[in-house]
């Protein structure tokens, strides 16, 4: 993924980048993981760990580099979108089922996963770059505390700085508020958020959860009571860590499992 459109240099920061970690067998589900950070960084604890459980339920995984700031929209979502079609068009090569390809995100990366799974296209045919030739629709979507809306008074407001600026037009910031471009041909959606969340609001994944229910998007919203933001895997978060698992009977419902 090096030559990326809008690169500023030829630093890892300037060019957006896949880790595979992949499961033994042929055919495997995949997902791509999109860890938080505001745009500004990318977390860790929300990248390997979450792939590592991910090849515990049989399911091949790739963490993104994605670009954040200096860097705006729209590089997040072309580089999300670029990894759907790379994956996609070396299912082969990595053993992984080109038909289910899912994206995962936490609070900004889960912005972008969002963005990526109301926004894509089928392809370019005629692309001279054969991987652009490929579909860059998710096959379903993983959302994690998610930032969902850009606007007031529900929106991280230093996501939607780094994405778009702070002054930001406002036919972006709604173009951007996922939720008021959820269709019937959405992916099907999981979603999981606190009660108590007090840096992302839990609106964001009710605004979400309120659209594919309008546009008849089979959705899971499982709301926990407490945990702050950014939990990831939430091991030590007593009741909350059950989204794992109720993540992993979704999958499996969905045909994402060994």
């Amino acid at each position: 993924m090096h030559g990326a459109p809008f690169a500023l240099g030829n630093s890892d920061e300037d060019c957006p980048a896949i880790t595979p970690y992949l499961v033994e067998g042929d055919n495997r589900p995949a997902i791509i993981i999109c860890p938080g950070g505001g745009y500004g960084a990318r977390a860790y604890h929300e990248g390997e760990p979450i792939a590592q459980w991910l090849n515990s339920l049989g399911i091949s995984a790739f963490v993104l580099r994605y670009r954040v700031a200096p860097y705006q929209y729209p590089c997040a979502l072309l580089d999300i979108q670029r990894a759907v079609r790379t994956v996609r068009f070396k299912a082969d090569q990595f053993r992984v089922n080109p038909d289910k390809i899912g994206i995962l995100g936490f609070s900004a990366g889960g912005h972008l996963v969002s963005n990526a799974g109301t926004s894509y296209d089928k392809g370019n045919k005629h692309a001279e770059d054969v991987i652009e030739r490929e579909s860059c629709r998710p096959d379903l979507l993983v959302l994690c505390y998610p930032v969902i809306t850009l606007k007031e008074p529900f929106t991280h407001v230093g996501s939607r700085d780094n994405l778009l600026g702070k002054e930001a037009l406002p036919e972006k910031v709604e173009q951007l508020s996922s939720e008021a471009q959820v269709t019937e041909d959405t992916p099907p959606t999981f979603l999981w958020h606190t009660s108590d969340d007090a840096a992302v609001p839990v609106e964001n994944s009710l605004l979400f959860a309120a659209a594919l229910s309008k546009h008849k998007v089979l959705f899971d919203l499982h709301v926990y009571a407490k945990g702050r933001h950014g939990l990831g895997l939430a091991e030590d978060e007593e009741h909350t860590n059950e989204w794992t698992s109720a993540c992993a009977s979704w999958l499996a419902l969905n045909g994402y499992h060994s």
